[in-house]
């Protein structure tokens, strides 16, 4: 996605299979966008994926791919 998202009213979620160690991303549905962050650094930086993009995504990585 190449124009700017506002992400200031996103809510965040970490996965329930993310372990104590805290080495996990958080996932935010902007609705026709995914955005994704490290938990340890919510204000760094941040990725947008359109949906279709992150549900092939999510899709290969049950797959094994």
């Amino acid at each position: 996605m190449s124009d700017p998202v506002d992400l200031t009213k996103a809510t965040w979620r970490k996965s329930t299979f993310s372990g104590a160690n805290g080495d996990c991303v958080e996932v935010a549905d902007l609705g026709d966008a995914v955005a994704v962050r490290d938990s340890k650094d919510p204000s760094g930086p941040k990725l947008v994926f359109a949906r279709n993009t992150w549900a092939a995504f999510v899709t290969d990585l049950k797959n094994g791919a």
